[in-house]
Order: structure tokens, then C-alpha cells, then sequence
């Protein structure tokens, strides 16, 4: 008689290697003919945006750019304030083992430092630091032995996990774009510099779909033909839909956004506005906790039986929490004194994490650049300060032993000069805490029937226990039951046995 089994699939998605690394980009910006010399740089900042993103065997390739603006000093009779705005393009191979084309890959970049130094009047050296981190991941259908459908004598020994099984995955494309109307009727000459945050973030998901829902947050500071500095502030939404099958609300999404272009330019058709245009690629990864009863060991007291076991690697207990710290303080600094405030680059920086029985504790620091006004309108100066933070976000189920990555997006920042020459400083940072240990389960996949099985000719035997025994590794030593062993020695609790005890073990009957 051919055994009959029934088995199940799991989709799982396992981290084959994970790296991360720091690598340099540098050229040199030659100043166009329309522009003054620079005397000095004034403040630089950079966006990263990346092309593409590819495994070979072996190593990953990772095509971007750097979107930068460059403040400087012209070297006038007025010394007035003007900008650089250059690309600086890049491609860096990083070496990892194990990993193959058609992998997934999960990447964070971000711009750790941008430094500027004059070469001369028309020529700029830039050289950037990147901080990047790479998360290799293979997605595996695996089947497994759920039973045998027609032997009744089967002792089977199971285990309870729980897993984080893959529903799908998918991305797709956002182009949040929009016309910013310019607050007065001054030509614009250029834009000196653009912050771009992607900020209230939301899923949704439904059956077989994933709704996108944030917002881009646009800051502008511009120069007029009168050489005013001006900023203007907009949002433009961001919608899209991610397609995948079978997802519905219960499942865990785990989605992030990637920038892979921008357009800034002058409004040619309407007068006295800048077109804005930012490419978004969307990531999402759908799971679902399963509850699973997996066999790890069985035999049968009169069938011969042989079967292959192997382990697996898993996700298992990921959660996610999130909470936003409000930071609010009163600065003076006096070189800022009364003068207006054009910009402030705000840069959180993690010092600890405390990992507590529901709770996780930070603590960390709040790197402030302030772009201001100088001694008249058409000059700018910087000024960096550092204020400390701490917040503590609730997590029901995470634990000290809990493996935690955190994200820290700025939700909001706002600064205003007071009348007493302080500076009132408003910054929400939105803490996205993801846990999930990545562990390994047995499972057996294989269970065939050999041609003969030795019989016992006893009817009962007497056996002492010994240290490393239970009930399941005896009665499968004599062929007989967890059940009948209990029975026969009014063992209440067979998970409790003691060493050294008398046992008496009978013979299976069918």
C-alpha cells in the first residue's frame, strides 16, 4: 500500500546576505558663463536619487545621483548671494557572497556629508559621502508534510510556530508633479535651493489591491531679478496603486519609497512660477502571521518508516509600531538676532536604543543648520547648533532580546523668530520601529514506507528513565504510544518525567 500524504506550501522570504557600507563620490562643477565667480561657498546641500538598482552574481550595481545646491558667495561689487545647481552621477558595485540575478533587493541611502571646496573663480571640487544599506532576499516556496492520510497507527510529534508567510510583492510608479505660483510678481532669476520630504504617510490595502497615500512636502528658496530671497512652501499629493494578489486587510505591508528623479525649473508658459516634478518608485512587501502545526518527528508501531527533514529559514513574530516625538524648544542665538530665517536643515542623528518589556527607549540629537539672512537682504548666512533628544515609544510585544530596525522621518518643522530675538523651534519626528526575528524551523518534506519492520514479541517491558528521556523518544524506541505508556503508568502531565523512574511499556495492538 503507497502512503498517501498530504502537504501544504509556504511562501518565505529569507535574507540571503545583508551589508552596509560607505563609499565616496567626487567631481568637479565648473561654473556656466551666465553665472558670477564664486568668492566663497555660503551652504550646500544634496538629494540622492537612484536610477537603478541590479544583482549580478556576487555583487550589486547601483546606479544614481546626487541632486545638488550649492549657496555661494559672488564675487561682485554688491556680493550678492547666488547658486550652483549640478547632478553629481554615480555608480558603485558592492560585493556580497551568496547572492544571485533575480534576488530581491531592499537598499537604504542616504547622504552622510556633501563638502565643497573653491578651486578657483569658475571651479567648484564636491566630494560626497553616502552611507548605503543592502538587504539581499530570496523568496522560496517550500512544501511540507502535513499527514498521512491513510495509516491510522502514525504517532506524529508536532510543534506550534508562528511565521510571517509572503503574500506577494509588487511597486510601482509615482509622478507627484505640480505648478508652485511664486508669492510676488518679481521675475525669478533661479532657484538657490529645494528641500523635498515625502510626509504623511498612509496604506491602505483591499482585496487584491495596495492604495498609496502621502504627501510631498516642497520648500523652495528663490532669488528674484531685484535680488530678493524669497521661499515658497507647497504639498503635492502622492497616489498610486500597487496590484497583488490574494492581500486583503489583515496582512502586514511593509512599504517604502524611493526617489529616482527631479525636475526643478522655471514655469516657461506661466509667469512667475517653478515646475516641480519628482519621480517615486514604491516598494511594498505583504505578509501574513500564520499559525502552524508542523510535524517534527513521527514513526508507526507497525509500519516501517522513513522520511527526510531539513531546515528552513524564517520570519517570525514581525510587528510594527510607530509615534511621533514632539520636539519643542526656545533657542537665542545671537548671531541670529531678528533676522528672518530662510531655511533650516534638520538632521536626526541616533545615539542609543533601549530596548524594554513593551517599550523602546531613544536618545539622540537634532543637528540644526539655519540658513538666515545676513546684514542686508541680499546676503545669507549659516549658523549650526545641536539640541538633544529623548522619546520613549510603546510596543506591545517587543522585548529586550527583540531585534529592531528603526526609521526616523521629520513629519513637521517649523521656526519662528520671537519678539525677544528667540527662536521658537517645532519639529515632529515620526519613529516607524519594525521587529522580527529571523530564526529556522524543521521541516519534513518526504516520508516513504520500507520494506520491512522488525516485530517485538513482548507483551510488556520494564524500562527506567535516564536523563535526555521523554515519553515520545520511548514509546518510538518500542514501538508503542505516548498515550499507552501515560495510560498504563497514570502519568498525568507527559511532558514531566523524571529521571530514574520505573516504566512499564507495553506492546501496540492494532
Amino acid at each position: 500500500m503507497a502512503l498517501e500524504t498530504a502537504k501544504d506550501s509556504l511562501i518565505l522570504n529569507q535574507i540571503i546576505s545583508q551589508k552596509k557600507d560607505t563609499f565616496m563620490v567626487e567631481d568637479d562643477c565648473i561654473v556656466p558663463d551666465i553665472k558670477p565667480d564664486i568668492l566663497n561657498v555660503i551652504s550646500n546641500s544634496g538629494m540622492v536619487c537612484i536610477y537603478k538598482k541590479e544583482i549580478l552574481d556576487g555583487k550589486i550595481r547601483i546606479d544614481g545621483s546626487i541632486n545638488t545646491y550649492i549657496m555661494y558667495l559672488a564675487e561682485t561689487e554688491e556680493n550678492n548671494v547666488r547658486s550652483l545647481n549640478t547632478n553629481l552621477d554615480f555608480t558603485q558595485i558592492i560585493e556580497l557572497e551568496k547572492i544571485k540575478g533575480g534576488m530581491g533587493l531592499d537598499t537604504n541611502i542616504s547622504l552622510k556629508s556633501l563638502d565643497c571646496k573653491v578651486l578657483n573663480g569658475r571651479k567648484i571640487h564636491i566630494k560626497a559621502i553616502l552611507d548605503v544599506d543592502c538587504k539581499v532576499s530570496s523568496n522560496e516556496t517550500v512544501e511540507y508534510v502535513k499527514e498521512i492520510a491513510n495509516l491510522g497507527d502514525i504517532q506524529f510529534l508536532n510543534q506550534n510556530f508562528q511565521i510571517n508567510s509572503l503574500i506577494g510583492s509588487g511597486s510601482t510608479k509615482i509622478y507627484a508633479k505640480d505648478t508652485l505660483t511664486l508669492d510676488d510678481t518679481s521675475n525669478l532669476i533661479e532657484v538657490m535651493k529645494t528641500d523635498l520630504r515625502i510626509i504623511n504617510r498612509d496604506t491602505k490595502t483591499s482585496y487584491n489591491k495596495v492604495l498609496i497615500k502621502a504627501d510631498l512636502g516642497v520648500k523652495l528658496i528663490y532669488l528674484t531679478e531685484d535680488n530678493r530671497i524669497n521661499i515658497k512652501e507647497s504639498t503635492i499629493p502622492i497616489v498610486g496603486f500597487i496590484d497583488l494578489p490574494n492581500i486583503s486587510e489583515e496582512h502586514i505591508c511593509d512599504v517604502k519609497y524611493e526617489i529616482k528623479n527631479i525636475i526643478v525649473k522655471p514655469n516657461n508658459v506661466e509667469e512667475h512660477s517653478v515646475y516641480v516634478e519628482v519621480e517615486i518608485e514604491v516598494y511594498c512587501e505583504a505578509y501574513e502571521n500564520k499559525d502552524l502545526q508542523m510535524i517534527q518527528d513521527l514513526y508507526s508501531p507497525t509500519v516501517a518508516l522513513n522520511f527526510t527533514k531539513r531546515q528552513v529559514k524564517v520570519m517570525q513574530k514581525r510587528e510594527t509600531a510607530s509615534g511621533i516625538c514632539n520636539i519643542r524648544e526656545k533657542q537665542t542665538i545671537p548671531e541670529i538676532g531678528s533676522k528672518k530665517i530662510y531655511d533650516v536643515e534638520v538632521k536626526p542623528i541616533l545615539q542609543e536604543q533601549n530596548i524594554l518589556n513593551g517599550r523602546i527607549v531613544y536618545n539622540g540629537d537634532l543637528n540644526l543648520n539655519f540658513i538666515f539672512a545676513g546684514d542686508s537682504n541680499i546676503t545669507i548666512d549659516t549658523k549650526e547648533i545641536t539640541v538633544p533628544f529623548s522619546f520613549s515609544m510603546d510596543f506591545e510585544k517587543v522585548m529586550p532580546q527583540s531585534h529592531i530596525d528603526t526609521v526616523i522621518e521629520i513629519q513637521m518643522q517649523d521656526f519662528v523668530v520671537m519678539p525677544d530675538e528667540s527662536i521658537d523651534i517645532k519639529i515632529d519626528l515620526n519613529f516607524t520601529a519594525i521587529s522580527g526575528n529571523d530564526s529556522s524551523i524543521s521541516i519534513i518534506d518526504e516520508i516513504v514506507e520500507e520494506e520491512t519492520k522488525k516485530n517485538c514479541n513482548y507483551s510488556m517491558i520494564i524500562y527506567f528513565t535516564k536523563p535526555g528521556d521523554t515519553l515520545w523518544k520511548i514509546a518510538k524506541k518500542f514501538n508503542s504510544t505516548v498515550e499507552a505508556i501515560s495510560r498504563v503508568n497514570g502519568i498525568e502531565n507527559p511532558d514531566n518525567l523524571q529521571v530514574g523512574i520505573q516504566l512499564f511499556i507495553p506492546r501496540y495492538h492494532e
